[in-house]
């Protein structure tokens, strides 16, 4: 290889790879989420390769690159250039070549992408002049993704009061947002305006970046599920610093929201939210589970319509950064005659790497979980809220918890007695689990699955951001006009 430069072609941002000698069969540039493959030109003594630094995945639109470190292989072997290349502004993203590694990162400008950078954009619109704007402000899951709660009062908001501003908090440009919405790179200046001047900020998690909340502005934070592991206040060990994050998080927002009575009692005591509006109303996200169609979903992912479905779907660990591996996805898919989705969670996206092989698609990138456990025939979880949505559904949920004891015992702790209440089998391997998954009798479950769905499911009736939204515009928190 002889030369690598960056260019935009139109607005798409490219890496140009030169070479002398014959033209490679192929270029690749491969990163843990997405890859992407160069369009070759030569004919003998030079040759040219374009690797575009946009992709479409889950046949979608193309998008830039997600955040990270990308390898340039050529035809199969890991290459590097001749000479690193500086970091570039290319419009939707900034990317760089040092060594073997292409970085490719959001488009923040220099100047504020700094610890100092940040504190000035804070005391900009923390403090600014004027009236705040008839926006809602939304964030999931800190950027990673336009999903889960925020994502469905969005869309009845945009059906309801289509002329209201709504702004997406996202990483970086790889994050698609709803149709009509404007993203905003977190950490930006638009972001900071965005956040500082919306009426209504729409959450699912913390707060971040020194939030402080302008006269008029209303915080709703939805949560991103309901709790079996210990939260905030209620986590293993004594830490005063963890619990005066908990109070000043806490203190920031105006109404939380419920997916129902358990878990509003849980997550007032463990947030210390005392005598503040809770609204039990259900969950937004899993209204598509009530009367959704998946076959948009099975097109995407290029499943075909007979084919059985088992989605695996686990929490992360606070002892680890990526998904854990008590499951082989590959066997799995062979042992049941299925396609196997493996969806890690949001805090193990960019650590992570695709799960890969026959019959198993990594669907830890897909933007929005409630449409997979919609075309899933069956969950496998262990900790994760999810089992409080799927359940939604009435299909059959199994437990893989090896570490469960380690789990309850050191790192986290429950609420409840799962093993105890589990609407499906617990098991602790995976031959244990395809035994289950062969032999299941759904009405030897069928008590505790009712009063499973009696406790944490009355309000998921595909409705929940109707009332949800309602209760938005009745109280004024925006101007639907």
């Amino acid at each position: 290889m002889t030369d690598a430069r960056f260019q935009t072609d139109g607005d798409a941002p490219e890496l140009v790879l030169s070479g002398e000698g014959a033209r490679p069969a192929s270029v690749q540039l491969i990163g843990p989420r997405a890859h992407v493959s160069a369009t070759l030109a030569g004919r003998g003594k030079t040759w040219r390769a374009v690797l575009p630094l946009v992709a479409a995945r889950w046949s979608g639109a193309d998008l830039p690159l997600p955040s990270g470190s990308y390898r340039i292989v050529v035809d199969g072997v890991e290459v590097e250039p001749p000479a690193s290349v500086p970091v570039t502004q290319l419009g939707s993203l900034r990317a760089g070549v040092e060594g073997f590694t292409v970085r490719v990162g959001a488009p923040i400008d220099p100047a504020y992408d700094s610890g100092e950078g940040q504190d000035a954009l804070a005391r900009r619109y923390a403090h600014r002049p004027g009236g705040l704007e008839n926006a809602v402000f939304f964030e999931s899951f800190y950027g990673r993704n336009a999903s889960c709660n925020p994502l469905a009062i969005d869309r009845e908001l945009a059906r309801r009061a289509p002329g209201v501003t709504r702004y997406w908090s996202v990483v970086d440009f790889s994050v698609s947002v709803p149709e009509g919405a404007i993203a905003v790179v977190d950490g930006s200046p638009d972001w900071w305006r965005a956040r500082g001047a919306s009426r209504l900020l729409v959450v699912n998690d913390w707060l971040r970046r020194r939030f402080a909340r302008r006269p008029g502005q209303v915080v709703l934070q939805t949560w991103h599920g309901t709790p079996l592991k210990r939260l905030a206040l209620h986590r293993p060990g004594f830490d005063p610093r963890r619990m005066a994050a908990v109070v000043k998080e806490s203190l920031r927002w105006n109404v939380l929201l419920a997916q129902n009575p358990y878990a509003a009692r849980i997550l007032g005591k463990a947030y210390a939210f005392l005598r503040r509006p809770v609204w039990v109303e259900g969950y937004p996200r899993n209204d598509v589970l009530v009367d959704g169609d998946g076959s948009a979903t099975r097109a995407a992912l290029g499943i075909g319509e007979d084919e059985k479905v088992v989605l695996y779907a686990p929490t992360w660990r606070d002892d680890r950064e990526q998904i854990v591996d008590f499951l082989d996805p590959v066997s799995l898919a062979a042992e049941l005659d299925a396609v196997v989705l493996v969806r890690g969670h949001s805090r193990t996206l960019q650590p992570g790497r695709d799960a890969e092989g026959p019959r198993v698609i990594d669907v830890t990138g897909f933007p929005d979980t409630s449409l997979l456990l919609l075309v899933a025939d069956a969950l496998i979880t262990d900790y994760s809220s999810v089992m409080f949505d799927f359940s939604v559904t009435g299909k059959p949920l199994f437990f893989l918890v090896p570490d469960i004891e380690h789990y309850r015992g050191e790192l986290r702790g429950f609420y409840f007695d799962l093993v105890a209440h589990a609407p499906g089998p617990v098991v602790g391997s995976q031959a244990e689990l395809v035994a289950a998954m062969r032999d299941h009798d759904p009405a030897s479950f069928a008590g505790a699955y009712a009063a499973w769905r009696e406790k944490f499911n009355a309000r998921d009736d595909g409705h929940a951001a109707e009332r949800v939204v309602a209760r938005i515009l009745d109280q004024g928190f925006i101007d639907p006009a």
